[in-house]
């Protein structure tokens, strides 16, 4: 082969690689496009919230620039550049919503400081920045209100001025940032920890119990005949098919004093008085149980029916027993199954919270209750952020182990 023919064909096989290779790049695109706009971003984005502090910088601009640039401010009270920039800000603010973002992240640091700023907010608004008086800005404020005066003020506006903080972080939980270091907050304020611990619990119940149900759920789909397997896939898909909202209401009218089940076992004679199956524990495990066991069982039925049967035939041919023959062979061949069913389940089962408010009591709320208060009701992003961190980061820890324990090629199915 001459010289000339083979520069050709490595020129030919180059431009086919470099083709290939496009069109590989063309085909997985709008999946790259789809992670990074709806994985990648929100991550990204409640990352950045949970230690943004945009409010002071934004409502108090010339207040920020000339308190940087005093030299005392966390000792004493500043000089009067700050408050005539103080009073500027005042004067000059023409959104009450800035004033009130501002003083509900300054609430966070001292009760109190909410009506401290809103008071003195409409104290001086539709004045003329000219309209200043004989006194200084200093005076004028601290007449208007003795905590504009007051070192323990300038040094938590301070605290709350910087364009990022660890206070939502900390708050998440349940501690906080003093002279001395990182504590922990007074026991009575203590309620993210303890939050937290139960929606892993009650996630990790609710999985178990799935599992418990959907393994033989799916070993009798395998093994039943086609009929029976369309009736039963039927059944364990209706749930995918019906309103999650429907479906919550509709376990209240079962469960609740006078609804089927307590009725029934009161006509039977069995009970004389109606059990407690709703809005607490027992109701929450029922429902969620129902909600999710699909996630359990179709994993478990994808990977059990890729099994051979005569796997278990030849582990009792050879003398093992049954319960041998199924802990020895067949379990750790649906060990992908169990890993994906039960950790997709624990981790749908962590972010529930319509559930949980609607057959639970205020003892079953979980982490997700709060997130979408801090979210919908107060508005406050960064809280949200923070808690919904964490809770992302409880889940890839207990996802983390279970790789460890199981291991991350057999639970993702490559093994």
């Amino acid at each position: 082969m001459s010289a000339t023919t083979l520069a050709t064909l490595v020129v030919a096989h180059r431009k086919s690689s470099r083709n290939k290779r496009l069109t590989s790049v063309f085909l997985i695109l709008p999946l790259l496009i789809y992670t990074f706009v709806f994985f990648v971003l929100p991550i990204s984005m409640m990352l950045y919230r949970a230690i943004s502090n945009p409010e002071i910088n934004d409502a108090f601009p010339r207040t920020v620039q000339a308190l940087s640039k005093s030299t005392q401010r966390d000792q004493s009270i500043p000089d009067d550049s700050v408050f005539e920039a103080l009073e500027q800000d005042f004067t000059l603010s023409v959104d009450l919503g800035l004033m009130g973002s501002a003083a509900r992240r300054l609430n966070y640091e001292n009760p109190g400081y909410r009506f401290l700023i809103m008071s003195t907010a409409r104290h001086y608004r539709g004045k003329s920045p000219e309209n200043k008086g004989s006194d200084s800005a200093k005076s004028r404020l601290i007449t208007l209100d003795p905590n504009w005066g007051t070192v323990e003020f300038w040094r938590d506006f301070n605290n709350a001025s910087h364009a990022y903080t660890p206070y939502y972080l900390l708050a998440a939980l349940d501690l906080k940032k003093t002279d001395q270091g990182i504590e922990q907050v007074e026991p009575e304020k203590r309620v993210y920890t303890d939050m937290i611990l139960k929606t892993l619990k009650i996630a990790f119940i609710v999985s178990l119990l799935c599992l418990l149900l959907g393994f033989p759920f799916a070993a009798l789909m395998v093994r039943a005949s086609k009929p029976m397997q369309m009736a039963l896939l039927l059944a364990i898909m209706l749930p995918f098919w019906t309103s999650l909202l429907a479906r919550t209401t509709a376990w209240i009218v079962v469960l609740q004093d006078k609804g089927i089940v307590n009725t029934l076992l009161m006509n039977l004679g069995l009970i004389e008085h109606p059990l407690p199956l709703i809005f607490n524990s027992f109701g929450v495990y029922i429902v969620m149980v129902h909600i999710l066991l699909p996630f359990t069982v179709l994993p478990l039925y994808n990977v059990m029916k890729s099994i051979p049967p005569h796997y278990m035939r030849a582990s009792s041919s050879l003398g093992a027993h049954p319960i041998r023959g199924f802990f020895r062979v067949y379990l750790p061949m649906t060990l992908t199954g169990i890993g994906s069913g039960t950790l997709l389940t624990f981790i749908v089962a962590a972010g529930y919270y319509v559930t949980p408010t609607l057959v639970g009591s205020a003892r079953e709320q979980m982490l997700g209750y709060f997130i979408a208060f801090y979210t919908n009701t107060t508005i406050n992003w960064g809280m949200a952020s923070a808690l919904g961190l964490v809770l992302i980061v409880c889940v890839m820890a207990i996802y983390l182990l279970a790789g460890r324990l199981v291991g991350i090629r057999q639970i993702a199915g490559l093994k």
